[in-house]
C-alpha cells in the first residue's frame, strides 16, 4: 500500500459519510497516516468536521447527491459511519471501480438495514438468534407477537442506530404506541419493523473484530477483548473491558464474529453484539466500523478501535492485545440548546487515571451524548467508578 501526500495530486484519500464522534477519532487516526480525509455529515460542523482536510454537507440518503460528491472528491476510500445512506450509490460505484467501499457495498447494504443481516445469520449461516419477525403493518406485529413472540418484547426500526426508535414492550396496551415510535424515528422508513422476543441473557458484549492483511497479504481475523456494556432504551451508556466470560463462551463469541465477519468480507473492524447466558451464545447485531461501546479501547489498548480500522483499511498490521482494564461513561446533553459550554473538566481530569472527551457537537439534546469520560485501573469495577464520577463531574450549561 502506497499512501500519498494530503493536500498533494497524488494524496490518498478517504471520505467519511457520516462525521459524529466515532468518524472524528477515525479521522484522525487516518490522518497519522497521511490519509486526506473528507468528512460529510447532514448538518455542518459535526465532530469530524472539525478536524478533517474538508467537509461536506449533503443529504447522504439521496443516490444523486452521493454520486455527485464522489465524482467531485474521487476518494480512494468511502467509509461510511451510519446507517442512513444511498447504498445503491455505492453499490454502483463499487460496480464500476472507481474505490474501495469500506468493507464493500454488499456489507453496508446488509448491516443497514436489520432484515438484511438477521435474515443472513439466522437463516442462511444457522447462528442462533432470539426469536423475531417482520411486521408491515401494525396487524402484522400484533399477530407476530400473539403469534409466538409473546411479552416482554422489543419492537425496533429495521434501519437505526443509537437506540433510536427502539421501545421494550411489556403488554398489549404498549404495542401500538411502540408501532407508532419505530415507524417515526427510525433512520430511514423502511415500510418494516422487526420484533424480537427477549432473551433471558446474563450480560451482553461488543466483540471487536478486525479483518486485517498479514505480511503474506492474506486476510486474518483479530479479535480484541470483550466489551461490557450498559444500555438505556438502546442506547450505550457504560461500556468497560475486559468483560469476564467462560473459555466455553468466548470460544463460542468469536467462532459466531469470524462466520458473519467472513461473510460479510473485506477488510476493517466490526463490532459485532452478543447475548451471553453461561456458556450460550446468541448474535444480536454486527456493525461493519468501529463501535460506541468501544470508544473504552482508547485507555485499554495499544491500538484502539479507530486505529485498529485505519490500520485494517490500509493493509497495515493490527495489534489487538488488551494493556489493562478500563471503562467509559457518556456525558449527556441534559439540556436542549445550541452552542453550550462544558464546566467541571478540571474537577473530572482530576480523577486518577482519567479521561474525558468532548465530542463538539453544534447542539445539545437531553439524551445526546456530548462526550465520554474514560478511565483505567486495576479492575473493571474499580475504571467503571472511576468514569462514572468523571462523567458526573461535567456540568454542561447554556450559554448566557
Amino acid at each position: 500500500m502506497k499512501i500519498g501526500t494530503a493536500l498533494t495530486e497524488g494524496a490518498t484519500k478517504a471520505l467519511l459519510l457520516g462525521s459524529g464522534e466515532l468518524g472524528k477519532e477515525l479521522t484522525i487516526s487516518l490522518q497519522r497516516y497521511g490519509v486526506e480525509v473528507i468528512a460529510v455529515d447532514r448538518y455542518q460542523h459535526a465532530p469530524a468536521h472539525q478536524v478533517a482536510h474538508r467537509s461536506h454537507v449533503i443529504d447522504m440518503t439521496d443516490t444523486g447527491a452521493v454520486k455527485k460528491l464522489i465524482a467531485l472528491e474521487q476518494p480512494d476510500f468511502i467509509i461510511p459511519e451510519i446507517e442512513a445512506i444511498a447504498t445503491s450509490a455505492l453499490a454502483d460505484i463499487e460496480a464500476e471501480g472507481l474505490c474501495t467501499v469500506v468493507p464493500n457495498a454488499r456489507a453496508i447494504q446488509l448491516t443497514m438495514n436489520r432484515e438484511g443481516i438477521r435474515t443472513l445469520v439466522a437463516e442462511q449461516l444457522k447462528i442462533p438468534t432470539s426469536n423475531y419477525a417482520f411486521a408491515q403493518s401494525f396487524e402484522e406485529l400484533q399477530a407476530a407477537v400473539d403469534g409466538g413472540i409473546g411479552y416482554p418484547c422489543f419492537i425496533k426500526p429495521t434501519m437505526s442506530s443509537s437506540g433510536k426508535g427502539q421501545s421494550m414492550v411489556e403488554s398489549a396496551d404498549q404495542l401500538k404506541a411502540a408501532w407508532d415510535y419505530a415507524k417515526s424515528s427510525g433512520r430511514v422508513d423502511t415500510g418494516k419493523v422487526i420484533v424480537e422476543a427477549k432473551i433471558d441473557f446474563d450480560f451482553e458484549i461488543t466483540l471487536l473484530t478486525v479483518r486485517a492483511l498479514n505480511k503474506n497479504g492474506e486476510v486474518e481475523t483479530h479479535f480484541c477483548e470483550p466489551i461490557g456494556h450498559v444500555q438505556e432504551n438502546g442506547d450505550y451508556r457504560e461500556s468497560w473491558q475486559p468483560q469476564i466470560m467462560s473459555q466455553a463462551s468466548i470460544k463460542s463469541a468469536q467462532d459466531i464474529a469470524f462466520k458473519v465477519t467472513s461473510e460479510i468480507g473485506g477488510l476493517g473492524l466490526f463490532g459485532v453484539e452478543l447475548f451471553i447466558k453461561g456458556d450460550d451464545v446468541w448474535f444480536s447485531e454486527v456493525s461493519p466500523r468501529p463501535h460506541d461501546t468501544g470508544m473504552v479501547t482508547m485507555v485499554t489498548q495499544k491500538q484502539n478501535e479507530f486505529e485498529l480500522h485505519a490500520r485494517a483499511i490500509l493493509g497495515l498490521p493490527v495489534d489487538t492485545r488488551l494493556q489493562k482494564a478500563g471503562a467509559s461513561a457518556v456525558i449527556l446533553g441534559g439540556i436542549n440548546a445550541k452552542g453550550v459550554v462544558y464546566e467541571g473538566l478540571a474537577e473530572a481530569l482530576a480523577v486518577p487515571d482519567s479521561e474525558i472527551r468532548l465530542f463538539g457537537k453544534p447542539e445539545a439534546f437531553v439524551k445526546r451524548r456530548m462526550g465520554v469520560a474514560l478511565a483505567a485501573a486495576e479492575s473493571v469495577d474499580e475504571a467503571r467508578n472511576k468514569a462514572l464520577k468523571a462523567a458526573s463531574l461535567v456540568v454542561i450549561n447554556p450559554v448566557i
